[in-house]
């Protein structure tokens, strides 16, 4: 086996893009015949995927595999932490639930996660010619260095050299770049082989007095300034940060109005890319204070990692009151995996598995209940959609039952059997299949049953393989990438 060559990107903070770097990264050296891996130690996500292996990693480590031209694997992401509450969170460990811990516990827990960690580095990195590998939030967080397995704890130990990434949108991209460094330890700083300002808007010129001050200040090459990356936008996101700075905008008044209300724990919300990338769909992120608009087609209840919790806010926010009013004067209703529990009569929590056991009523919009189960099921499914044949894929990812009436009226045919709910009159659906979006023809045909169109030009999947493209043309005209795999070559 020959080692590949393998690099880090580590960032001055969160949310700087490291994670789209490295999809970029991963498609142009795939574009330029190598074999490449991404790989990412420690994620924090309520987005994530099912990956070919049928285990749990992040969204962002599967649109990175996609990127390198492979399927996702558990390997690509070891360790997976799902918040669930302001302090705790589910913890993944290669793909399977390892189980619950509040930030204090996994703090003391993290030291026993890394050799879990070296050993899918080492299995992902066999006969392959590159691992690109992202950090976690920023290595200067000195009150979480101990046992730290997300950022130059383990690039020490994998001997690894490091790239530092600073957001020139947020200001103060200097100083964070030169503080981030002078944070780290001394044998850590031996790692750092070059800085990149990323998100730059404007002319790139104006940044050139900066840099021998930065080369100064860190000891080590300025790779380069990679400008924003508009077209991002048609990409899954890592975290539901995305959704809170998405900015609401018309584009047709007399398209279809999609209103979203924003939970606390939404998850796996790239089932809502689709729909927005439609030229005739305005999707509506209802935030928290806000009514939901008097005008809307269809309300759609994403998933969540907290359903009762998040059902909970719903109701605090007044939204029920919004979703049934706008039910009663004809607009449809689709919850996806959370949202479908959501909108049955009952959620019941035998077991404790969000928290205290327990039971909350639901929206009653469907004759349905559900009970929270141990056990989650994860699995990639295809099938077709019931009332018009068009062939739907995706995955469930969800730990619950769920059982009623309504059921007799499923929404999908799947190789397991029939999956999902809807109404007496169809105008309200649920189904537990994140992605169904995704299948043009089920998106088209579910759009137009609410409002009649002509079918779109927009085929998604090729329109994410042509944004990665892209993204990575963009990067080869930003950075030397011959002078990044130069410089990461280890003796």
């Amino acid at each position: 086996m020959t080692k590949p060559i393998s690099f880090m990107l580590q960032g001055t903070g969160s949310h700087v893009g490291k994670s789209l770097l490295v999809a970029g990264l991963c498609r142009a050296y795939l574009n330029r015949g190598f074999t490449v891996r991404p790989f990412k130690s420690q994620n924090m996500s309520n987005n994530a995927a099912v990956a070919e292996d049928g285990r749990e990693i992040g969204r962002a480590q599967a649109l990175q595999a996609r990127a390198a031209g492979v399927s996702p694997s558990s390997d690509m992401n070891p360790v997976l932490l799902k918040p669930e509450t302001e302090i705790g969170a589910q913890v993944i460990v290669q793909g399977q639930v390892y189980g619950n811990a509040s930030a204090r516990e996994y703090h003391a827990l993290k030291p026993k996660l890394m050799p879990r960690v070296l050993d899918s580095f080492e299995r992902l990195s066999r006969d392959v010619d590159i691992v690109v590998v992202e950090g976690a939030g920023s290595p200067a967080e000195v009150n979480l260095r101990a046992g730290d397995i997300a950022n130059m704890g383990f690039a020490t130990v994998a001997n690894i050299p490091v790239f530092i990434v600073g957001d020139i949108e947020r200001g103060g991209v200097i100083a964070s770049l030169i503080g981030t460094v002078q944070l780290l330890e001394p044998e850590e700083r031996k790692l750092i082989r070059g800085a990149i300002v990323n998100k730059f808007r404007g002319d790139t010129k104006l940044f050139d007095e900066a840099i021998p001050i930065l080369e100064e200040g860190l000891k080590v090459p300025f790779l380069g300034i990679v400008p924003y990356f508009a077209d991002a936008d048609y990409l899954p996101a890592e975290d539901a940060v995305a959704i809170n700075t998405t900015v609401n905008i018309t584009k047709n008044n007399s398209g279809i109005r999609v209103a979203v209300p924003r939970l606390p724990r939404i998850s796996n919300f790239d089932d809502l890319d689709p729909l927005r990338a439609e030229t005739d769909v305005d999707l509506i992120i209802v935030r928290p204070g806000q009514a939901l608009p008097a005008d809307i087609d269809l309300v759609l209840l994403p998933g969540s990692k907290s359903t009762r919790a998040d059902l909970y806010y719903l109701f605090s926010q007044g939204w029920h009151v919004d979703i049934k009013a706008l039910v009663r004067r004809g607009a449809s209703v689709m919850g996806l995996c959370g949202g479908y529990q959501m909108l049955g009569k009952t959620i019941s929590d035998p077991y404790g598995v969000e928290g205290k056991p327990g039971v909350s009523d639901g929206l009653g919009l469907l004759d349905v209940s559900t009970i929270l189960s141990k056990e989650k099921r994860l699995e990639a499914v295809t099938g077709e959609d019931i009332n018009s044949g068009e062939l739907v894929h995706g995955y469930e990812m969800h730990m619950g039952v769920t059982t009623g009436p309504d059921t007799e009226r499923p929404v999908l045919k799947l190789a397991h059997g029939t999956e999902g709910a809807s109404s007496i009159n169809g105008k309200v659906l649920g189904s537990y299949v994140h992605g169904i979006f995704a299948a043009d023809g089920f998106r088209h045909k579910f759009l137009n049953s609410i409002l009649s169109r002509s079918r779109s030009s927009l085929v998604w999947q090729d329109k994410i393989d042509e944004t990665l493209d892209h993204l990575a043309d963009h990067l080869e005209g930003s950075l030397d990438l011959d002078y990044l795999l130069e410089i990461s070559r280890i003796a």
